[in-house]
């Protein structure tokens, strides 16, 4: 499977509601950083990390979270997935759209790391 088939993946799974799938490409040693600003700031290593301090924490504080892939550019051992988020939150109620870049680097068939891009400014305003 080529770097951006395995991203492919993982946006599919996404689209799907499959953690596990979407955890699929990430290694004990993968890197996933979460944009400066955005609610969960860091930079998390392995599944289980990225399972807890992203993905629950999202699903904790929002209703209806999505990313919508515009479009994946393959740079081989780069590939980067274009897109927006969107969600309404929990305790406010009040709803987001944000634009995002998502750039996964891979040594060979691995992905050593995960960098979320965002803008977080429309994502905050709507926490109280």
């Amino acid at each position: 499977m080529s770097t951006v088939d395995v991203v492919a993946a993982h946006y599919a799974a996404s689209d799907r509601g499959d953690l596990d799938g979407m955890l699929a490409p990430i290694t004990p040693t993968t890197t996933w950083t979460e944009a400066a600003g955005f609610p969960y700031a860091g930079t998390y290593t392995g599944p289980d990390e990225v399972r807890e301090n992203v993905f629950m924490a999202i699903g904790r504080d929002w209703d209806g979270y999505t990313f919508t892939l515009a479009e994946l550019v393959d740079g081989g051992q780069t590939v980067v997935g274009l897109g927006s988020y969107a969600a309404t939150n929990k305790v406010s109620g009040r709803s987001f759209t944000a634009r995002v870049a998502h750039v996964w680097k891979f040594d060979g068939e691995t992905c050593v790391s995960f960098e979320q891009i965002v803008d977080s400014v429309p994502v905050v305003a709507t926490i109280d």
